[in-house]
Protein backbone atom coordinates (compact mmCIF):
# COMPACT_ATOMS: atom_id res chain seq x y z
CA UNK A 1 0.00 0.00 0.00
CA UNK A 2 1.45 3.35 -0.95
CA UNK A 3 2.37 5.62 1.91
CA UNK A 4 0.15 8.70 2.11
CA UNK A 5 1.74 12.06 1.41
CA UNK A 6 2.17 14.47 4.31
CA UNK A 7 -0.17 16.96 2.65
CA UNK A 8 -3.72 16.65 1.28
CA UNK A 9 -5.89 18.86 -0.93
CA UNK A 10 -9.69 18.65 -1.08
CA UNK A 11 -11.33 18.89 -4.50
CA UNK A 12 -14.84 18.13 -5.69
CA UNK A 13 -18.00 19.46 -7.29
CA UNK A 14 -19.61 19.77 -3.87
CA UNK A 15 -17.10 22.52 -3.03
CA UNK A 16 -17.45 24.14 -6.47
CA UNK A 17 -21.22 24.32 -5.92
CA UNK A 18 -20.70 26.92 -3.20
CA UNK A 19 -21.14 30.10 -5.22
CA UNK A 20 -23.68 32.66 -6.32
CA UNK A 21 -23.92 31.98 -10.06
CA UNK A 22 -21.67 32.42 -13.08
CA UNK A 23 -22.06 36.21 -13.15
CA UNK A 24 -21.19 36.71 -9.49
CA UNK A 25 -17.56 37.33 -8.37
CA UNK A 26 -17.92 34.26 -6.13
CA UNK A 27 -18.89 31.77 -8.85
CA UNK A 28 -18.21 28.06 -9.48
CA UNK A 29 -15.19 28.68 -11.72
CA UNK A 30 -13.02 29.62 -8.72
CA UNK A 31 -12.71 25.94 -7.79
CA UNK A 32 -12.17 24.82 -11.38
CA UNK A 33 -9.37 27.29 -12.22
CA UNK A 34 -7.46 26.18 -9.13
CA UNK A 35 -8.01 22.51 -9.95
CA UNK A 36 -6.78 23.00 -13.51
CA UNK A 37 -3.59 24.78 -12.38
CA UNK A 38 -3.06 22.20 -9.62
CA UNK A 39 -3.08 19.37 -12.21
CA UNK A 40 -1.09 21.37 -14.78
CA UNK A 41 1.72 21.79 -12.24
CA UNK A 42 1.68 18.08 -11.36
CA UNK A 43 0.88 18.80 -7.72
CA UNK A 44 -1.67 15.97 -7.76
CA UNK A 45 1.28 13.55 -7.75
CA UNK A 46 2.77 15.06 -4.59
CA UNK A 47 -0.29 15.30 -2.33
CA UNK A 48 -3.28 13.13 -1.55
CA UNK A 49 -6.55 14.33 -3.09
CA UNK A 50 -9.56 13.94 -0.84
CA UNK A 51 -13.29 14.29 -1.46
CA UNK A 52 -15.46 16.91 0.22
CA UNK A 53 -17.48 15.80 3.25
CA UNK A 54 -20.74 17.21 4.60
CA UNK A 55 -21.47 18.05 8.24
CA UNK A 56 -24.07 17.31 10.90
CA UNK A 57 -26.23 20.24 11.91
CA UNK A 58 -25.17 19.77 15.54
CA UNK A 59 -21.56 20.53 14.55
CA UNK A 60 -22.58 23.69 12.66
CA UNK A 61 -24.41 24.74 15.81
CA UNK A 62 -21.23 24.59 17.87
CA UNK A 63 -20.64 28.00 16.24
CA UNK A 64 -23.89 29.16 14.61
CA UNK A 65 -27.23 29.66 16.35
CA UNK A 66 -29.92 27.05 15.73
CA UNK A 67 -32.28 29.78 14.46
CA UNK A 68 -29.79 30.94 11.87
CA UNK A 69 -29.01 27.42 10.60
CA UNK A 70 -32.77 26.80 10.23
CA UNK A 71 -33.16 30.08 8.31
CA UNK A 72 -30.40 29.04 5.88
CA UNK A 73 -32.10 25.67 5.44
CA UNK A 74 -35.46 27.29 4.62
CA UNK A 75 -34.12 29.92 2.19
CA UNK A 76 -32.01 27.24 0.51
CA UNK A 77 -35.14 25.44 -0.71
CA UNK A 78 -36.29 28.26 -2.99
CA UNK A 79 -33.18 30.43 -3.29
CA UNK A 80 -35.02 33.69 -2.77
CA UNK A 81 -34.09 36.81 -0.83
CA UNK A 82 -30.91 37.64 1.06
CA UNK A 83 -29.39 36.19 4.20
CA UNK A 84 -28.12 39.59 5.33
CA UNK A 85 -28.61 43.25 4.44
CA UNK A 86 -28.14 42.66 0.71
CA UNK A 87 -24.67 41.19 0.24
CA UNK A 88 -25.32 37.46 0.39
CA UNK A 89 -28.16 36.22 -1.83
CA UNK A 90 -29.80 32.89 -1.11
CA UNK A 91 -29.46 30.20 -3.80
CA UNK A 92 -31.11 26.81 -4.20
CA UNK A 93 -28.97 24.15 -2.53
CA UNK A 94 -27.09 26.76 -0.49
CA UNK A 95 -27.51 24.88 2.80
CA UNK A 96 -26.02 21.71 1.31
CA UNK A 97 -23.16 23.57 -0.42
CA UNK A 98 -22.23 25.56 2.70
CA UNK A 99 -22.49 22.38 4.79
CA UNK A 100 -19.94 20.72 2.49
CA UNK A 101 -17.52 23.62 2.98
CA UNK A 102 -17.76 23.47 6.78
CA UNK A 103 -17.79 19.66 6.81
CA UNK A 104 -14.69 19.44 4.64
CA UNK A 105 -12.83 21.79 6.98
CA UNK A 106 -13.80 19.63 9.98
CA UNK A 107 -12.76 16.49 8.08
CA UNK A 108 -9.36 18.07 7.44
CA UNK A 109 -9.12 18.88 11.16
CA UNK A 110 -9.75 15.20 11.98
CA UNK A 111 -7.06 14.03 9.56
CA UNK A 112 -4.51 16.49 10.89
CA UNK A 113 -5.33 15.65 14.51
CA UNK A 114 -5.01 11.91 13.85
CA UNK A 115 -1.56 12.45 12.33
CA UNK A 116 -2.50 11.09 8.89
CA UNK A 117 -1.40 14.45 7.40
CA UNK A 118 0.60 17.43 8.60
CA UNK A 119 -0.95 19.99 6.22
CA UNK A 120 -4.21 20.35 4.33
CA UNK A 121 -5.53 22.83 1.76
CA UNK A 122 -9.17 23.48 0.88
CA UNK A 123 -9.70 25.94 -2.00
CA UNK A 124 -13.33 26.83 -1.30
CA UNK A 125 -13.29 27.57 2.44
CA UNK A 126 -12.26 30.37 4.77
CA UNK A 127 -15.67 32.08 4.70
CA UNK A 128 -14.62 34.49 7.40
CA UNK A 129 -17.36 37.14 7.39
CA UNK A 130 -20.39 35.16 8.62
CA UNK A 131 -21.27 35.76 12.28
CA UNK A 132 -22.87 33.28 14.64
CA UNK A 133 -26.38 34.53 13.80
CA UNK A 134 -26.15 36.05 10.31
CA UNK A 135 -24.46 35.78 6.90
CA UNK A 136 -22.16 38.50 5.56
CA UNK A 137 -19.93 39.21 2.57
CA UNK A 138 -20.73 36.08 0.45
CA UNK A 139 -20.23 33.89 3.55
CA UNK A 140 -23.15 31.64 4.62
CA UNK A 141 -21.51 29.46 7.30
CA UNK A 142 -18.23 30.55 8.86
CA UNK A 143 -16.21 27.35 8.46
CA UNK A 144 -13.26 28.96 10.28
CA UNK A 145 -15.42 29.57 13.36
CA UNK A 146 -16.94 26.09 13.11
CA UNK A 147 -13.41 24.60 12.93
CA UNK A 148 -12.29 26.48 16.05
CA UNK A 149 -15.30 25.26 18.06
CA UNK A 150 -14.90 21.74 16.62
CA UNK A 151 -11.23 21.59 17.61
CA UNK A 152 -12.26 22.37 21.16
CA UNK A 153 -15.38 20.23 21.32
CA UNK A 154 -14.04 17.09 19.67
CA UNK A 155 -10.26 17.28 20.06
CA UNK A 156 -9.90 19.26 23.27
CA UNK A 157 -7.54 21.76 21.61
CA UNK A 158 -7.90 25.13 23.36
CA UNK A 159 -5.19 27.33 21.95
CA UNK A 160 -5.89 27.83 18.26
CA UNK A 161 -4.13 30.39 16.06
CA UNK A 162 -6.09 31.94 13.20
CA UNK A 163 -3.94 33.75 10.62
CA UNK A 164 -5.64 35.67 7.80
CA UNK A 165 -3.98 37.43 4.82
CA UNK A 166 -7.14 37.89 2.72
CA UNK A 167 -7.58 41.53 1.64
CA UNK A 168 -10.72 41.75 3.80
CA UNK A 169 -10.67 41.75 7.57
CA UNK A 170 -11.81 38.42 9.06
CA UNK A 171 -14.47 40.18 11.11
CA UNK A 172 -16.73 37.15 11.57
CA UNK A 173 -13.91 35.32 13.33
CA UNK A 174 -12.62 38.38 15.18
CA UNK A 175 -15.91 39.50 16.74
CA UNK A 176 -17.09 35.96 17.48
CA UNK A 177 -13.94 35.31 19.54
CA UNK A 178 -13.06 38.88 20.58
CA UNK A 179 -13.22 38.03 24.29
CA UNK A 180 -11.73 34.53 23.96
CA UNK A 181 -8.11 34.58 25.20
CA UNK A 182 -7.34 31.17 23.67
CA UNK A 183 -8.11 32.20 20.09
CA UNK A 184 -4.90 33.78 18.86
CA UNK A 185 -5.89 36.01 15.95
CA UNK A 186 -3.49 37.65 13.46
CA UNK A 187 -4.90 39.43 10.42
CA UNK A 188 -3.17 41.49 7.72
CA UNK A 189 -5.83 43.17 5.58
CA UNK A 190 -6.49 46.24 3.50
CA UNK A 191 -7.25 49.16 5.80
CA UNK A 192 -10.98 49.25 6.59
CA UNK A 193 -11.09 52.94 5.59
CA UNK A 194 -10.94 51.75 2.00
CA UNK A 195 -12.54 48.31 1.95
CA UNK A 196 -15.40 46.18 3.27
CA UNK A 197 -16.11 45.41 6.10
CA UNK A 198 -14.47 48.58 7.44
CA UNK A 199 -13.18 46.93 10.61
CA UNK A 200 -9.87 45.60 11.93
CA UNK A 201 -8.22 48.75 13.22
CA UNK A 202 -4.83 48.33 14.85
CA UNK A 203 -6.45 49.29 18.17
CA UNK A 204 -8.75 46.23 18.06
CA UNK A 205 -6.73 43.82 20.19
CA UNK A 206 -9.47 41.83 21.95
CA UNK A 207 -11.79 42.59 24.85
CA UNK A 208 -12.41 41.65 28.49
CA UNK A 209 -9.91 38.92 29.45
CA UNK A 210 -8.59 38.63 25.91
CA UNK A 211 -6.89 42.00 25.40
CA UNK A 212 -3.69 41.64 23.34
CA UNK A 213 -4.60 38.16 22.06
CA UNK A 214 -5.69 39.70 18.75
CA UNK A 215 -3.40 41.34 16.22
CA UNK A 216 -4.92 43.47 13.46
CA UNK A 217 -2.55 44.98 10.89
CA UNK A 218 -4.33 47.29 8.43
CA UNK A 219 -2.29 47.62 5.22
CA UNK A 220 -2.45 50.63 2.89
CA UNK A 221 -4.00 50.24 -0.57
CA UNK A 222 -1.25 49.24 -2.99
CA UNK A 223 0.72 47.34 -0.31
CA UNK A 224 3.27 45.13 -2.10
CA UNK A 225 5.47 42.11 -1.34
CA UNK A 226 8.18 44.28 0.22
CA UNK A 227 5.77 45.78 2.72
CA UNK A 228 4.28 42.35 3.44
CA UNK A 229 7.73 40.93 4.25
CA UNK A 230 8.49 43.95 6.41
CA UNK A 231 5.35 43.47 8.50
CA UNK A 232 5.17 39.65 8.58
CA UNK A 233 7.72 39.16 11.42
CA UNK A 234 5.17 40.77 13.77
CA UNK A 235 2.82 37.86 13.03
CA UNK A 236 5.52 35.28 13.70
CA UNK A 237 6.61 36.94 16.94
CA UNK A 238 2.98 37.05 18.01
CA UNK A 239 2.33 33.35 17.37
CA UNK A 240 5.60 32.44 19.05
CA UNK A 241 4.53 34.33 22.15
CA UNK A 242 1.33 32.28 22.48
CA UNK A 243 2.57 28.86 21.26
CA UNK A 244 -0.60 27.62 19.56
CA UNK A 245 -1.58 23.94 19.34
CA UNK A 246 -3.15 24.24 15.88
CA UNK A 247 -2.88 26.83 13.08
CA UNK A 248 -5.71 27.82 10.74
CA UNK A 249 -4.59 29.91 7.75
CA UNK A 250 -6.97 31.90 5.56
CA UNK A 251 -4.93 32.69 2.42
CA UNK A 252 -7.36 34.74 0.33
CA UNK A 253 -6.08 35.54 -3.18
CA UNK A 254 -7.91 38.87 -3.27
CA UNK A 255 -4.86 40.61 -1.77
CA UNK A 256 -2.95 39.87 -5.01
CA UNK A 257 -2.39 42.70 -7.50
CA UNK A 258 -5.21 42.94 -10.06
CA UNK A 259 -8.14 41.69 -8.00
CA UNK A 260 -11.33 43.40 -9.26
CA UNK A 261 -12.75 44.30 -5.83
CA UNK A 262 -9.70 45.18 -3.67
CA UNK A 263 -6.71 47.51 -3.94
CA UNK A 264 -3.73 45.44 -2.80
CA UNK A 265 -0.60 44.63 -4.80
CA UNK A 266 1.01 41.48 -3.42
CA UNK A 267 2.17 38.72 -5.74
CA UNK A 268 1.77 35.03 -4.97
CA UNK A 269 5.27 35.23 -3.46
CA UNK A 270 3.82 36.74 -0.27
CA UNK A 271 1.35 33.88 0.14
CA UNK A 272 4.04 31.27 -0.52
CA UNK A 273 6.34 32.96 2.00
CA UNK A 274 3.62 33.14 4.67
CA UNK A 275 2.81 29.45 4.10
CA UNK A 276 6.47 28.45 4.34
CA UNK A 277 6.92 30.38 7.61
CA UNK A 278 3.69 29.04 9.11
CA UNK A 279 4.78 25.48 8.26
CA UNK A 280 7.96 26.10 10.29
CA UNK A 281 5.94 27.45 13.22
CA UNK A 282 3.50 24.54 12.95
CA UNK A 283 6.42 22.12 13.08
CA UNK A 284 7.77 23.89 16.14
CA UNK A 285 4.55 24.17 18.16
CA UNK A 286 1.78 22.04 16.65
CA UNK A 287 3.34 18.81 15.45
CA UNK A 288 3.12 20.27 11.94
CA UNK A 289 -0.65 20.85 11.93
CA UNK A 290 -1.49 23.62 9.45
CA UNK A 291 -4.88 23.88 7.73
CA UNK A 292 -5.04 26.40 4.88
CA UNK A 293 -8.32 27.70 3.43
CA UNK A 294 -8.56 29.49 0.10
CA UNK A 295 -10.70 32.42 1.19
CA UNK A 296 -11.45 35.25 -1.24
CA UNK A 297 -10.03 36.07 -4.67
CA UNK A 298 -11.97 37.14 -7.74
CA UNK A 299 -9.33 37.24 -10.49
CA UNK A 300 -9.03 33.72 -11.91
CA UNK A 301 -5.35 33.97 -12.87
CA UNK A 302 -4.55 35.13 -9.35
CA UNK A 303 -6.48 32.26 -7.82
CA UNK A 304 -4.63 29.72 -9.97
CA UNK A 305 -1.13 31.00 -9.26
CA UNK A 306 -1.65 31.93 -5.60
CA UNK A 307 -3.28 28.78 -4.28
CA UNK A 308 -0.88 26.53 -6.20
CA UNK A 309 1.96 28.58 -4.66
CA UNK A 310 0.48 27.87 -1.22
CA UNK A 311 0.22 24.14 -1.98
CA UNK A 312 3.76 24.12 -3.36
CA UNK A 313 5.10 25.74 -0.17
CA UNK A 314 3.33 23.04 1.85
CA UNK A 315 4.83 20.31 -0.34
CA UNK A 316 8.32 21.80 0.04
CA UNK A 317 8.04 22.06 3.82
CA UNK A 318 8.46 18.37 4.52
Amino acid sequence: MKKPHHCCVYLGDELASYGFGDDHPFGPMRHHVFKQAFYDKGQNEKVDIRDPVSIEQSILELFHTHEYVEKVKQQSKFGTGYLDQGDTPAFIGMFEAASYVAGTVCNAVDHLMSGVYKRAFIPIAGLHHARRHIAAGFCVFNDCGVAIEYLRHKHNIRRVAYVDIDAHHGDGVFYSFESDPDLIFADLHEDGKYLYPGTGAITETGSNGAINTKLNIPMPPGANDDLFKQVWPKVEAYLRQYKPDFILFQCGADSIDGDPITHMAYSETSHAYATQQLCKLADEFCGGKLLAMGGGGYNHDNIAKTWTAVVNAMIQAT
